[in-house]
């Protein structure tokens, strides 16, 4: 069974902020992981949050096993989306 999407307000806008070959290939891959969470995101250390991996760009996401959801907190290039975290 396939999880539904839920986007926060920021992640929103930091993906409409992106160019719209990487927005759509964030989304693409985002649409495949609901699929079968487990086998693409990849839990953080110490914290409930995961990550999805593509190319240099991060989405942290909270997984809702129990709704069926994945709630999108935020996604950006690797290099920043970690010390939005904190």
């Amino acid at each position: 069974m396939k999880f539904q999407l839920v986007f926060s307000e920021e992640s929103l806008a930091q993906l409409t902020a992106l160019d719209n070959n990487t927005a759509k290939r964030i989304m693409d891959r985002l649409d495949r992981a609901a699929s079968n969470p487990p086998h693409f995101f990849e839990r953080l250390a110490g914290r409930e949050e995961s990550k999805l991996r593509i190319g240099d760009y991060r989405v942290v996401v909270r997984a809702l096993s129990g709704e069926k959801k994945i709630f999108v907190m935020s996604l950006g290039h690797r290099k920043n989306i970690y010390k939005k975290l904190k």
